[in-house]
């Protein structure tokens, strides 16, 4: 007999299944699709590479969303009648491995219904992702490094493209800031949602008491942005610095002045890349960044929201924090935007973080 959980997430799911089939029907996608496809075969589009690229990632994304929406409703349904009919002829083998693959169906539909939450301007671009230790030194640095593991475990588990852009080290342990850049599609949307000051309690393994210290440090995502993005950046506003680039050691020293430092005068924007062994390189890195950072205030500006863009970065302490990580003297961490909490600390530095995302993508759609 089918269990009770598995008839009641069904239920559940057939609802959001039928809210997937109306979704398909409303966004027309297959003459979206279409009409994209006679742009890419209309050789004058060709002659504008930007425009271009710019068509055939559009392509691209449309057709994977259609296909995975298509796929998951498909498989739902198939899997939904064998499970039935395996029931009906009283098969215990059959509705166990049946009630195994429905479950991997649910998680599929809730990726599903998380992507469909992104479509902000940017959702579906790569993103850059800022950590920075908070007042407190190593404890703080060491902090910071622990996050920059999580976020690249867990883009590693999204099968994410990670590369890191600057890494500044800290005086005896972790990082005092690092950037790093995760190519993905809705990165930037889902990284989002992890803007903002992350606190940790724990003993500390640089007390040779071992005391209880409380430890923050800020996360900040901005998204990769086309070169078609209409941000004017004027050579005045510029102040670049060159300095010589730090990281673990090794070959990923630089041994020449070729990091760059960019400060943009008007905003106080400071971008810096270290990843490449040339300066222009290096350069180049740092402007998209810097158009990429102006472009998400531009856009902070016009949907108004409540909370200034940089009140995520600049106050590491209790009253900006966003989630709580206590190793001591329990076991929790908790989202203090949606109350979605776990006892499992070290999975979720391991880089478990859908469960957060998923929560604070719903908060944001449902204007909370």
């Amino acid at each position: 007999m089918i269990s009770l959980q598995t008839t009641e997430n069904i239920k559940k799911y057939s609802k959001v299944i039928a809210n997937l089939k109306q979704y398909i029907i409303d966004t027309a996608f297959e003459s979206k699709i279409e009409a994209l496809e006679l742009q890419v075969n209309d050789d004058s589009l060709w002659a504008n590479p930007d425009k271009a690229r710019q068509v055939m990632q559009e392509k691209s994304l449309l057709e994977k969303n259609f296909k995975a929406c298509s796929n998951i409703i498909d498989e739902f349904e198939t899997t939904v009648e064998l499970l039935e009919l395996a029931e009906a002829e009283d098969n215990k083998d059959e509705i166990s491995e049946y009630e195994e693959s429905i479950n991997k169906v649910f998680n599929s539909i809730e990726q599903i219904e998380t992507r469909r939450l992104l479509s902000g301007k940017a959702d579906s671009n790569n993103a850059f992702i800022e950590i920075n230790s908070g007042a407190g030194g190593t404890e703080s640095q060491d902090w910071a490094n622990m996050l920059l593991r999580m976020y690249t475990r867990w883009a590693e588990d999204q099968n994410f493209k990670i590369s890191v852009v600057e890494f500044n080290n800290g005086e005896e342990a972790g990082i005092k800031s690092a950037t790093i850049k995760i190519e993905g599609d809705y990165a930037y949307g889902l990284l989002k949602t992890e803007i903002g000051v992350h606190r940790l309690v724990r003993i500390s393994p640089f007390d040779s008491n071992a005391r209880r210290h409380t430890s923050f440090a800020s996360v900040f995502a901005y998204p990769e942005v086309n070169d078609d993005i209409d941000i004017e950046i004027k050579t005045e506003d510029l102040k670049i610095d060159t300095f010589r680039a730090s990281g673990a050691g090794g070959q990923h020293v630089n041994t020449t002045d070729s990091a760059i430092r960019i400060t943009h005068i008007p905003t106080k924007t400071v971008v810096q890349c270290q990843n490449q062994r040339s300066q222009h390189k290096n350069k180049d890195e740092a402007l998209k960044m810097l158009k990429a950072k102006l472009f998400e205030i531009e856009m902070k500006k016009q949907e108004a929201e409540k909370q200034e863009l940089e009140d995520s970065k600049t106050d590491n302490s209790w009253g900006h924090q966003i989630r709580s990580y206590v190793m001591h003297p329990y076991k929790m961490v908790k989202d203090l935007r949606t109350s979605v909490e776990t006892s499992n600390v070290d999975k979720v530095l391991d880089g478990e973080l859908n469960n957060f995302i998923n929560a604070e993508l719903n908060r944001i759609n449902q204007g909370i």
